[in-house]
């Protein structure tokens, strides 16, 4: 409230009541103030009612909230339920303006406000989970894929890159970044991964072919627009982390090393983007792509806003060491766009602030090494072993190598033709090991048996969900995400040893049944 107010309430109420309420209303107001000062998280999280207050002032700030307005334009943020209202706070005019999302618009001062907050806030967000070398942040209304092609898209309309339409992408058995690339209007070349050499052999851990992403540059050279890395997948694929031997290109078997990658991208003056979808909760793959930034070549960086800041499906926040490019993805986008996704990250971080959004990626980090003993230990148990992929931070996978072996046995119990067909039916039946754990209320394991084909676009890909043609073993992932609870890492330990036993005993009662129809009589 305006100082006049309380000059006029002291004349109606005794003064010294009066200055001490403007005091405390100054007070309440201050960590806006400084919100909008300094641009970064506070140090605290805000309560829930302060944060309420930021959004209802804002909306008063907006052209359709004023009491006196007269709107006669044909988009004047007009809602008509209650309910939708409420929901928005009155905050319907959206973002940005028809040439560039990131744009103020002049009938929204309190939408654009938030906006911008949101993407200072999410830069330093992600400065603070080690992205150090981000200079800013754009935080788009769609999700991660759209958001790809976009960046592609900004990085084609640059000088000299108009005829260029190749993208070198490392596979990564995910649809939606292919399907970005693809509907960037661009061609998707495949560079295949390759398994890690371990001790005697082949290891468990899928790796980015360097030496042949090198050989592709080379032999397509100009016609090359941009490289698409990953720094977040599921296992046994790993991310984009660095090695100990990343300082130089020699042809090693190293894993999907974004800094080694950027070296290749800023030698060959090829574009580098990196689809880091929930990386940012991985402190390993945050320091690997700064190091990435500061050695070679990273254009746009695309990072999830639910998967790393927990909030609603719908937003990506796209950053870049170089602020110029990303200021060009905001004046790529078509049109306005709705307000929800930034709005939604701009009061989760609110909330966490900055202490609260270190306790949750430090509490992440945490559970790691612990869940992965328990599984060990239970994976063990049902003779089944965790997959070794030591540079993938976020997600494990364990073999079901014991339970196709029994599937298939039952196939050539129960009359398959030949041990190729035993074993296809048995890897049908060891998808259905996912669905049995959904059906106990587990949610977000994958299950992957060697075999199954999917096309997307011009490619089928072979083997689809191991990222590989011919991954070796089926097996399962399961995630340490930011956001779960040990309660809850523990509790899916207690389901998927029951999930095992019960497998284990249908496959059982299925041999007994086999058996028996084998040994009855035959009528002549």
């Amino acid at each position: 409230m305006e100082k006049e107010f309380y000059a006029a309430a002291a004349q109606l109420v005794d003064a010294h009541i009066v200055a001490q309420a403007q005091q405390v209303a100054s007070s309440n107001a201050a960590p806006a103030r400084r919100l909008v000062e300094s641009k970064k998280l506070p140090e605290a999280g805000w309560r829930e009612e302060d944060i309420e207050a930021l959004l209802r002032n804002c909306a008063a700030m907006d052209s359709n909230n004023f009491g006196n307005n007269v709107g006669v334009g044909e988009r004047e943020a007009r809602v008509i339920s209650p309910l939708v209202r409420r929901r928005h706070f009155g905050l319907a005019h959206g973002v940005g303006r028809s040439g560039d999302i990131a744009a103020v618009q002049p009938k929204a001062a309190g939408s654009s406000l938030l906006a911008k907050l949101s993407n200072h806030l999410a830069l330093d967000a992600l400065r603070e989970a080690g992205n150090t070398e981000f200079t800013a942040a754009l935080v788009l209304p769609c999700a991660t894929g759209l958001s790809l092609a976009l960046c592609l898209l900004s990085v084609r309309n640059r000088p000299g890159n108009a005829s260029k339409k190749k993208v070198l992408w490392c596979r990564i058995d995910q649809k939606s970044c292919f399907k970005g690339i693809l509907l960037a209007g661009l061609e998707p070349v495949v560079v295949s991964p390759t398994r890690d050499r371990g001790v005697g052999g082949l290891g468990d851990e899928l790796l980015t072919d360097l030496p042949a992403l090198e050989a592709r540059l080379d032999a397509l050279g100009d016609d090359v627009l941009a490289v698409v890395t990953t720094t977040s997948c599921f296992a046994p694929r790993a991310p984009g982390q660095e090695t100990s031997d990343s300082s130089s290109l020699q042809h090693e078997r190293a894993p999907d090393d974004v800094a080694a990658v950027a070296r290749l991208c800023a030698a060959r003056e090829v574009a580098h983007v990196v689809n880091n979808a929930y990386g940012v909760q991985c402190a390993r793959s945050s320091a690997t792509l700064s190091r990435a930034c500061r050695v070679g070549r990273v254009d746009l960086v695309v990072q999830s806003t639910d998967k790393n800041f927990l909030v609603p499906v719908g937003g990506a926040v796209v950053a870049s060491p170089d602020a110029a490019l990303v200021a060009e993805v905001g004046r790529g986008y078509p049109g306005r766009a709705s307000a929800t996704p930034s709005q939604d990250l701009l009061v989760t971080l609110l909330g966490l602030g900055r202490r609260g959004w270190r306790d949750l990626l430090d509490g992440r980090e945490a559970l790691l090494d612990a869940f992965g003993a328990k599984l060990r230990a239970l994976a063990a148990k049902h003779g089944e072993r965790v997959l070794e992929t030591p540079h993938n931070r976020i997600s494990f996978g364990v073999t079901l190598e014991r339970l196709a072996a029994a599937a298939a046995e039952l196939q050539r119990a129960e009359g398959a033709d030949d041990a190729a067909a035993a074993r296809r039916l048995a890897n049908d039946k060891v998808t259905k090991f996912g669905s049995m754990l959904f059906t106990r209320c587990v949610s977000g394991t994958r299950v992957v048996a060697p075999g199954k084909t999917q096309v997307i676009g011009p490619e089928t890909f072979r083997g689809f969900g191991a990222s590989a043609d011919d991954y070796p073993v089926p097996y399962f992932t399961v995630a340490v995400a930011l956001g779960v609870a040990p309660e809850e890492l523990d509790d899916f330990l207690g389901r998927l040893d029951k999930t095992f036993l019960h497998f284990h005993k249908q496959i059982g009662k299925g041999m007994q049944t086999a058996r028996q129809d084998a040994a009855a009589p035959t009528c002549a």
